[in-house]
């Protein structure tokens, strides 16, 4: 039984991931979901992967797992160009869905998720986990409460040292840049700033540098966003940097307040406020940031509850990250072929 005393979620794995470990096999064991079962195109690191995780049984291939009546919901962490083709199938099969960000190659493909989530009736979600931990909410929480005054700017950063040459992310067939893979944690953290800012923000400009020996993909992006209210903000990535950054900082009118590591609050749970009264640490948990997801969004599939996210917010973030590949002078992303 699960961590409600009820019976557990039924998940299927799509690929042997490394971010999958982290991003669900610990969770669904801290909250007492199966791991029903696991496909790769490599059939022999699926199975060293279910050996090593306590997934219960290798399918044979993308298209048997999900098809599999066992499985109630699909997780999909695949490259992001397979993000759309697959969470189409699995929508198609009936499945609830969790998929890696962003849950498309563009935002035409994304509306077709949207269609096919509408039309499947079950659950869909963008694996924005950070929105779901205390940090988060305790950043919502100070805009909301008047401390910080009226919102006047938020800047969010998400860098990271870069990966090899042959890792997908570097690759434009399979969606890749710095943009999908980092920079729409920076465009949807501001995204839902929304409520203090006048509505939702629009793009007033965008920069980005080409990587080298990987025409068209994005190694950086900065992105320039104006809201209703008169606030301004700055998103930015770039996946060949000399340290990690996953900040975020808002400034108000009465002070300010920034999370060193909004994106992965289990490694910094800090927020540091600064107003007329002073400066002050808040520290707001090491949990998991993907067990708090993985509860929401059991408790979405089991009895409706609430969740921030669905196939409409994004769609919006996926038309708000091909305007910024425009912008910057970049295509947006092409679609991936459905294989194996």
């Amino acid at each position: 039984m699960s961590e409600t005393g009820r019976e557990p979620l039924r998940i299927g794995v799509l690929g042997a991931a490394r971010i999958t470990e982290r991003s669900l096999i610990d969770s669904a064991r801290a909250t007492g979901h199966r791991l029903v079962a696991v496909a790769a195109r490599d059939r022999a690191r699926a199975e060293t992967f279910a050996a090593g995780h306590g997934v219960e049984r290798v399918a044979s291939s993308y298209a048997e797992l999900i098809a599999d009546p066992e499985v109630d919901v699909v997780y999909n962490p695949l490259a992001n160009g397979l993000h759309g083709p697959w969470n189409l199938a699995a929508l198609a099969a009936g499945k609830h869905v969790l998929s890696e960000k962003p849950s498309a190659s563009n935002a035409a493909e994304a509306a077709e998720v949207r269609q096919a989530a509408e039309k499947a009736g079950t659950v869909f979600m963008e694996a924005f986990h950070y929105l779901f931990h205390p940090v988060t909410r305790r950043l919502h929480e100070l805009l909301a409460s008047g401390e910080l005054g009226e919102l006047r700017h938020v800047e969010a950063m998400v860098a990271i040292a870069p990966p090899p040459d042959t890792d997908p992310r570097w690759s434009l067939p399979l969606a890749g840049g710095a943009l999908m893979d980092l920079g729409c944690y920076s465009l949807h953290a501001l995204r839902m700033l929304a409520p203090w800012a006048g509505g939702a923000p629009r793009l007033a400009a965008a920069r980005a540098g080409e990587r080298a020996g990987a025409p068209g993909v994005d190694e950086w992006l900065d992105a320039d966003l104006e809201y209703p209210g008169g606030a301004t903000g700055s998103a930015r990535c770039h996946m060949a940097y000399d340290d990690l950054d996953m900040s975020i900082r808002i400034v108000g009118s009465q002070g300010e307040a920034t999370a060193p590591n909004f994106v992965l609050p289990q490694l910094d749970d800090r927020i540091v406020i600064r107003t007329g009264k002073g400066e002050r640490t808040e520290q707001l948990g090491t949990r998991s940031s993907y067990t708090y997801q993985l509860e929401a969004f059991a408790a979405r599939v089991r009895d409706g509850g609430p969740l921030p996210l669905d196939a409409d917010d994004a769609v919006t973030t996926m038309e708000l990250i091909d305007a910024c590949y425009r912008e910057a002078g970049f295509e947006p992303r092409p679609r991936t072929a459905l294989t194996g």
